[in-house]
């Protein structure tokens, strides 16, 4: 099977978490069949360490995003103000 060209970091970034985890199962079957032969195997192992944690930095991002959201409503002290664009 030849390899896959070498993706930048901003493409993977974008590719979804759900994708990813789909790619990183995929991975782990075949590791779990046994029938690679080392330098694939390797080379499947290093790309499932890269997904699982991209994943891992995409959960606490998400995390992250639902704590700020639950903290905003949280906060009573602050009055909502009309948005307004030219406002200085």
């Amino acid at each position: 099977m030849p390899k896959k060209p070498a993706q930048s970091d901003s493409t993977e970034q974008n590719v979804s978490f759900e994708h990813s985890l789909t790619e990183l199962e995929s991975i782990v079957t075949r590791l779990e069949a046994g029938e690679l032969p080392l330098e694939e195997a390797l080379s499947e192992f290093e790309r499932g360490v890269q997904l699982a944690r991209q994943g891992q930095q995409k959960l606490q991002q998400a995390e992250q995003r639902v704590q700020i959201l639950l903290n905003d409503g949280n906060d009573d002290d602050a009055a909502l103000t009309p948005f307004t664009p030219n406002a200085e």
